[in-house]
């Protein structure tokens, strides 16, 4: 797999959620952080590999973009997160992807696996009324002041949706 800079939007957070509460919270915290984030989900393991491949329903980049990061839990049906970790650091165009874990795990041994594998970082699940506090200091962090990988091959780093002016790199 070779993404193109045409596939990747850094707009664009992929959150593999099986649990609908965890979702919605989510949701419901980015849209009032800032409405030009664009969360989409899938719900299984099996989907975010083909989210990520650009396969079956998820074959069109326009529609379905590379994201700027994955959001992903651990615990879900058909392929758990670990096994989507391990897929994506195996794929060359997106091992530079960053993949936040998002738990409601807080074991060692999970925990350790997840970096392991080549987790960029790892969150446990807050309570519901913790959600806005996180989801801010996820996006400020990862598309504000993250620098994104570049998969277009050309050498130049992306800046993602909220990074501010005065940190654009300069040609």
């Amino acid at each position: 797999m070779n993404p193109t800079q045409h596939d990747f939007d850094g707009r664009t957070i992929l959150v593999a959620e099986d649990t609908e509460s965890d979702f919605y919270f989510l949701e419901r915290s980015f849209q009032e952080f800032d409405s030009a984030v664009e969360l989409t989900r899938v719900c299984d393991g099996v989907e975010a590999i083909e989210y990520l491949a650009g396969e079956n329903r998820f074959s069109d980049r326009a529609e379905f973009p590379l994201p700027a990061l994955l959001l992903l839990d651990l615990k879900m049906p058909r392929k758990d997160g670990f096994a989507v970790l391990q897929w994506i650091r195996n794929q060359h165009g997106l091992r530079g992807l960053p993949v936040v874990i998002f738990s409601s795990s807080a074991q060692t041994q999970d925990i350790r696996l997840a970096y392991d594998l080549g987790a960029t970082s790892y969150i446990v699940k807050p309570m519901f009324n913790d959600y806005a506090a996180l989801v801010r200091t996820v996006a400020e962090y990862w598309l504000g002041f993250n620098r994104a990988p570049d998969f277009s091959g050309n050498g130049h780093v992306t800046r993602n949706a909220l990074s501010p002016p005065a940190l654009e790199e300069t040609e």
